[in-house]
């Protein structure tokens, strides 16, 4: 089942479980689409993949599947994002 975190890793935004602004990676790393386009430039910081607009869970689920309250905010540090982003940034996520 997807984990649908409630805050972007790195500005700490809420991302509730019907945000249209989540992204996420495949190992579930979230993040704003704000973060994503401006600092992360779409690679993820704890993986290198790519991130895509997470699924919104269907309203009448939430009850019995519940969205995660544990806030992650780590924000990343800009020069390794720099150095990743140079590495991985010009090659499409599919084939990172």
């Amino acid at each position: 089942m997807l984990l649908l975190k409630p805050c972007c890793e790195h500005c700490g935004c809420s991302l509730p479980p019907d945000s249209q602004d989540a992204r996420i990676c495949s190992f579930e790393c979230t993040f704003c689409a704000h973060c994503v386009e401006t600092v992360l430039h779409n690679v993820c910081p704890n993986c290198g993949g790519g991130l895509e607009r997470r699924p919104v869970r269907p309203q009448a689920k939430l009850a019995q599947f519940p969205a995660s309250t544990e806030r992650k905010h780590k924000p990343v540090e800009p020069e390794q994002q720099a150095v990743l982003i140079a590495k991985l940034g010009a090659i499409p996520p599919a084939k990172r």
